[in-house]
């Protein structure tokens, strides 16, 4: 009898199906220490535990970032195992700081199916939560992914895509308690600039760029417990090439999205996001904004920001899709998210 894992595939998939991830996984101060090295993260609120505790909160918190890889991670070898690509994100919300010591789990529902017109894959909607030692939910998202079938023969699902917010009104976004910018330090966050300079419209590029390195995006995924083949499996793919798995990218554009909104501390919504072309090592990547919306908060100080960050691979910053309507080859990422900023 076998007792090895292949993965689901898509017919191994059901409407309303829970899945329990295993695993469940404690973090400890290297998560913090691993990621600033990988990526290098600079935001205050996460570097600090002294400009942590000066914005209300008892002391810095994970990265938020670096919660949602920890929570993504569980879901691979029951979600994406078999995953031909990762498409993309909506309704995502971070719900409760993670904290050194916090052990985080992870549950997705099937909330959606579509097999594919080629009928060799079809495409799985899920939502995930993480919740924490506590059975409080950290962080909740839905992501849709393409998969493999086992048996192109095997009949195809009633098709049900759900009906999905394009934005998270910014009344639902959830204020970590305590948190308060009255007192906020400019001069330690790194920049001067507030809620108040930037206006919807805006566009800022980023300047800086990060060449993408084989060993630093494998130490990445073994870092999340990421075991989708496509990542470690060089045999995998038809051209040889291991692929970057999407959240390495998310958290280089995040980071480098730091010279320009160092005061955009944290990330509480993730509205929608797409990983427009592949990235491999080898390929350098950069990063530009725009300001999409803002909103006032009922919490001292702290101002919502909606923000467009881009990364891509050369070419023109600010150049997003053609006059077809498709992303642009350069184009690696378009992510939609909200984050809070002192007023």
């Amino acid at each position: 009898m076998a007792k090895t894992n292949p993965g689901r595939f898509f017919e191994d998939y059901t409407l309303g199906q829970v899945i329990e991830h295993a695993v469940p996984r404690t973090v400890s101060g290297g998560e913090r220490a691993l990621y600033h090295a990988l990526y290098p993260a600079r935001h205050a609120l996460y570097s600090s535990d002294e400009f942590a505790r000066a914005c209300g909160l008892p002391k810095a918190p994970i990265d938020d970032l670096a919660a949602f890889h920890v929570v993504f991670g569980k879901t691979v070898p029951d979600v994406s195992l078999n995953a031909v690509a990762n498409l993309g994100y909506a309704e995502g919300r971070w719900l409760k700081p993670v904290y050194e010591g916090d052990t985080l789990r992870s549950t997705s529902e099937v909330i959606g199916l579509k097999q594919n017109s080629n009928g060799k894959t079809g495409v799985v909607y899920v939502r995930t939560r993480g919740m924490n030692q506590n059975d409080e939910v950290v962080m909740e998202y839905v992501r849709w992914v393409m998969v493999r079938k086992r048996d192109v023969d095997a009949p195809a699902p009633e098709t049900v895509v759900p009906e999905l917010a394009k934005v998270i009104d910014a009344k639902d976004l959830v204020i970590p308690e305590g948190l308060d910018f009255s007192n906020y330090d400019f001069t330690l966050a790194g920049e001067p600039h507030r809620w108040g300079d930037y206006e919807i419209g805006e566009t800022i590029d980023h300047v800086d760029g990060v060449t993408l390195e084989e060993a630093e995006h494998m130490m990445a995924t073994r870092l999340w417990q990421n075991t989708a083949k496509v990542h470690f499996d060089a045999t995998f793919r038809p051209d040889g090439q291991r692929l970057i798995y999407g959240g390495h990218i998310i958290s280089l554009a995040r980071t480098l999205s730091f010279n320009g909104l160092a005061n955009a501390q944290m990330i509480v919504g993730l509205n929608g996001g797409a990983h427009a072309n592949p990235a491999f090592s080898g390929l350098t990547v950069k990063a530009w904004s725009e300001v999409l919306d803002k909103a006032d908060t009922n919490v001292p100080g702290v101002g919502a920001i909606r923000l467009r960050l881009v990364a891509t691979k050369g070419g023109e910053p600010f150049a997003l899709r053609g006059e077809d309507g498709k992303y642009q080859p350069e184009v690696l990422l378009d992510l939609d998210y909200w984050a809070l900023m002192p007023m």
